[in-house]
């Protein structure tokens, strides 16, 4: 396999993988923020607090790989 087609194909890999990565943030943020919630009794807020943490998160993720692909 030639060089240029094994980085062809770690990058398709790469940005394949981005949606998961931010689907995953995204839950991780929501599931802590419930857990918080649950465990202070602030129904709503922390959730919501962990929600947009998450997406931020998942933002980032998406910057990060626009960068990366400008390099290529």
């Amino acid at each position: 396999m030639k060089k240029e087609t094994g980085q062809t194909i770690r990058e398709l890999g790469y940005f394949a993988s981005l949606g998961l990565s931010v689907a995953l943030s995204i839950f991780m943020g929501l599931g802590l923020g419930l857990w918080l919630d649950k465990k202070f009794g602030t129904d709503p807020v922390l959730m919501f607090v962990g929600l947009a943490l998450g997406i931020a998160a998942g933002f980032t993720n998406i910057i990060r790989a626009g960068k990366k692909g400008k390099r290529y």
